[in-house]
């Protein structure tokens, strides 16, 4: 019988991340510092507005832009927090800002494209592009300048065939982050090129030491930009599904079209979650995201001092919550040291290839879970590089 799979979707690696994870269900003391989701609960007020909204009914399919009002706060949110202005209009609420990357890249790539990525960063952003049958093209981030893209970077990546740029700060899985100076020195490289930004930002609320700049509020950039973001990370809303994107005009309706025929519409009753979420958040501030996101800074404090004081050189991180420590003094690849300190000592981690070649020789600790256990699992792990010297 022939095979019925394309042969994009058969060449596929499976997830670096999910590997390790099958296996840490079936051990029972394991502590995880992998799966990059909040552990925090979603705030009651923003469940019961869920609820509420079914227990009324609100059942049926919203426009397929998502809920007009909710698109409105939206617009007042990003102008306000992050001095990107889009209009509702130009807004779509999608399932997840995963779905935001998706129709992006099923609207902009053509067979043959190059879309550049940095390296390390999420890992599905390159099967995203091979998927649709463009090519993902490296571009090498070093963790001695934070993990950046440089001008100098980015110009030694780029080719004829060059089209878009993936920008992921503040990024996963290394925590780097880029200033309003470091965005403005690549712009010229990207405006040269004539290339699209496609600026996933789903970790914007969670910087440390500075506020997070969107590229799309700089001069000149909302014009090529497409914007990514959601609720999953901030609003601890990870299981809701809930993002959103904008685009400018022309790549809005390439990108409405293949949202209406592929989706529909975002789930109601999570759009509705989403709504009140930012209604009170500007009541109250967002106070109850200013308290998770120092609660994750404590958290980014200890996981940095106890790697590097175990011999693990640790970048800093400026956003997310993430680390990503070298684990090269070892002499053994992430891969290796990963797998090892999972069957030795129960603690999971993700190698850091899975995110690139460059995180060959780290691995990445999510600190989105308890003090408590951070602490168990930094306990385990010091044990475990002492077992190494013997």
């Amino acid at each position: 019988m022939r095979s019925f799979v394309n042969e994009r979707a058969s060449k596929l690696k499976p997830s670096g991340i999910r590997k390790f994870f099958d296996i840490v269900h079936e051990r029972k003391n394991a502590i995880s510092l992998g799966v990059g989701e909040p552990d925090f609960v979603t705030p009651w007020d923003i469940r019961d507005a869920g609820i509420r909204s079914v227990q009324k009914g609100r059942t049926q399919y919203t426009g397929n832009r998502g809920l007009p009002e909710l698109r409105e706060y939206i617009s007042r949110y990003l102008k306000e927090r992050f001095q990107a202005e889009y209009s509702p209009d130009r807004i779509i609420v999608t399932v997840g800002a995963s779905e935001g990357i998706d129709l992006t890249l099923r609207a902009v790539c053509e067979e043959g494209d190059e879309i550049l990525i940095p390296d390390p960063s999420y890992v599905s952003y390159e099967p995203c592009v091979k998927l649709n049958n463009a090519i993902p093209v490296c571009v090498r981030c070093k963790a001695d300048n934070g993990f950046i893209l440089t001008p100098e970077s980015l110009e030694e990546s780029i080719t004829e065939r060059t089209k878009a740029l993936i920008l992921a700060y503040p990024n996963n899985p290394t925590g780097g982050i880029m200033t309003k100076q470091q965005l403005e020195a690549i712009i010229p490289v990207i405006e040269k090129h004539d290339l699209l930004v496609i600026s996933d930002e789903i970790y914007a609320e969670l910087t440390y030491g500075q506020k997070h700049v969107s590229i799309a509020s700089l001069p000149g950039m909302k014009e090529r930009t497409v914007l990514i973001n959601g609720f999953s990370k901030a609003f601890a809303m990870t299981g809701w599904r809930l993002g959103y994107l904008c685009c400018p005009p022309e790549i809005d309706e390439a990108v409405f079209k293949i949202h209406q025929y592929a989706i529909m519409c975002a789930p109601t009753m999570s759009q509705y979650a989403a709504l009140y979420a930012l209604k009170t958040g500007f009541e109250d501030n967002f106070s109850t995201v200013e308290e998770m996101h120092d609660e994750y800074n404590r958290r980014r404090r200890f996981i940095v001092s106890s790697f590097n004081q175990m011999g693990l050189t640790c970048f800093e991180p400026k956003g997310a919550f993430y680390v990503f420590p070298s684990v090269e003094s070892t002499s053994l690849t992430g891969e290796e040291f990963a797998t090892r300190l999972l069957q030795e000592k129960d603690v999971a981690v993700v190698p850091g290839s899975a995110f690139g070649e460059c995180g060959t020789y780290h691995i990445r600790c999510s600190y989105a879970t308890s003090m408590e256990r951070i602490g168990i699992a930094m306990e385990r792990t010091q044990a475990f590089l002492k077992d190494l010297k013997k």
